[in-house]
């Protein structure tokens, strides 16, 4: 856990997320002055552990291993899907394994076919791995599945233009993820020849770390004296004690007590996009304050400031 300085003329902003082992965009772009002083003070309250999932890593390890993917006629999957960086960090250890059947450091099947990332985070995870030549990774600008979901039909189609059907995409994925992509692809409404059949694979699951109950209340404790701080939320998991940390649950219904509105608290809640934002709503009835646009640090600075200035007349001393 980690934070900058204390300040109490900053709006605390608590991210519920692992601090990047090198720089960090959301401590550069929270941490940024204006007028002179800084704005936010963010503070890194590490949640998630993440477990790599044996069953779906052999399967993938078999596609790699036997070349089952790749462009020519005969393959199983012609192409990859990736919507967390998770899920590369599993992909890069597979294709960084030493095999006979690879033929040296590089794979000339998973070069050659096309891979889909929902956004820039990922698509640099995916660009980092050793390939010579570099994968051929394509969507990074849509941001979320709903989006790169239509992307990949167009995309794909025209890829492998005048083969019926085209070649199954291979979805490699955590636990907890939406369905958006295989339902957009598989869709029984679509022509034959634009439908594309995925096969998606689990490859790690998600749980909430020991300690994060009590570091989360921790933080709260030492910003309680502030006007006005944020929690920022990266992922379903973890939602429930992040709530409860904030005393904002019914113990008998799991829900978010009626007695809770916008206008008798101060601590706020942003979500880095849809899928935790309708999480929070349908599990516990709690309508997140700001939900980013794009799935970046950017997008979480421009959402919640966007929220502090239509709300700055109720908190005057921070405009």
């Amino acid at each position: 856990m980690t934070s900058t300085p204390n300040k109490r003329d900053a709006v605390p902003v608590l991210l519920l997320k692992t601090k990047s082992a090198t720089a960090d965009s959301y401590e550069e772009l929270f941490s940024e002055p204006r007028d002179g002083r800084p704005l936010f003070e963010p503070t890194f309250v590490p949640v998630l552990l993440h477990h790599f999932i044996d069953d779906g890593l052999e399967f993938a390890r078999d596609v790699f291993r036997q070349r089952k993917i790749g462009t020519h006629e005969d393959a199983s999957f012609g192409g990859l899907v990736f919507t967390s960086q998770r899920a590369v960090e599993a992909f890069a250890n597979l294709v960084g394994e030493p095999m006979e059947t690879a033929g040296g450091p590089s794979w000339p099947d998973i070069q050659a076919v096309p891979v889909y990332s929902v956004g820039p985070a990922t698509t640099r995870a995916l660009e980092a791995i050793p390939q010579t030549p570099g994968l051929k990774v394509h969507g990074s600008h849509t941001g979320v599945g709903s989006v790169l979901a239509p992307f990949i039909l167009d995309h794909y189609g025209a890829f492998y233009a005048g083969r019926n059907p085209k070649p199954p995409l291979l979805f490699l994925a955590g636990e907890q993820r939406r369905d958006v992509i295989p339902k957009v692809l598989m869709d029984p409404a679509l022509p034959a020849e634009r439908r594309i059949e995925v096969t998606e694979v689990v490859v790690y699951r998600t749980t909430v770390m020991k300690p994060f109950a009590e570091d989360f209340v921790r933080v709260l404790k030492a910003t309680s004296g502030r006007p006005m701080r944020w929690v920022v939320v990266f992922s379903p998991t973890g939602c429930g004690e992040m709530l409860r940390g904030l005393g904002m649950l019914d113990g008998e219904t799991g829900r978010v007590k009626a007695d809770i509105t916008d206008d008798n608290r101060n601590t706020f809640v942003a979500t880095i996009g849809p899928t935790t934002r309708d999480h929070l709503w349908q599990v516990y009835g709690f309508k997140a304050d700001a939900c980013a646009e794009h799935p970046t640090a950017e997008g979480v600075h421009r959402a919640i400031t966007n929220f502090m200035e239509s709300h700055a007349q109720r908190f005057p001393s921070l405009s």
